[in-house]
C-alpha cells in the first residue's frame, strides 16, 4: 500500500473493528463488531472476502489459534493489525481532518 493510497470507508471501519476487539479479534466477532458500527448485515462471504483483502494487502495478520473441543477441534483464526495497518489508520484520520478543517464550522453550523 502506497503512502498515497488512501483506505475505503469499508476497510477502515473493518480495521477499528479488529484494533477494538484486540485478541479476541476472530472472524464472528470481527462480523458482529462491523454490523454493530454500520447498522448493517455483514454475510459471511463478505466478512471473509474483507478479511482476505486487508491480509492481502498487508493491513492484517491471520492466525491460528488452538482447536477447542466446543469447535469440534476446528481453530479460529485471529486477526490483528500489523504496523502498516495501523499507519493506513493514522493516516486516514489525519486525511479526513484535513478534509474536514475548512468545511467543518460551515457545515456543522
Amino acid at each position: 500500500m502506497a503512502d498515497r493510497d488512501l483506505l475505503s470507508l469499508w476497510e477502515e471501519v473493518y480495521l477499528l473493528s479488529i484494533w477494538e476487539l484486540k485478541d479476541a479479534a476472530y472472524g464472528v466477532a470481527v462480523k458482529q463488531t462491523v454490523s454493530r458500527k454500520t447498522g448493517r448485515f455483514i454475510p459471511y462471504g463478505s466478512l471473509y472476502f474483507m478479511l482476505g483483502q486487508l491480509a492481502k494487502k498487508g493491513l492484517v495478520a491471520k492466525n491460528a489459534g488452538e482447536p477447542t473441543p466446543q469447535r469440534g477441534g476446528r481453530r479460529k483464526f485471529y486477526y490483528s493489525l500489523t504496523e502498516r495497518g495501523k499507519k493506513a489508520l493514522r493516516t486516514s484520520l489525519e486525511f479526513q481532518n484535513s478534509l474536514w478543517r475548512d468545511v467543518r464550522k460551515l457545515v456543522l453550523d
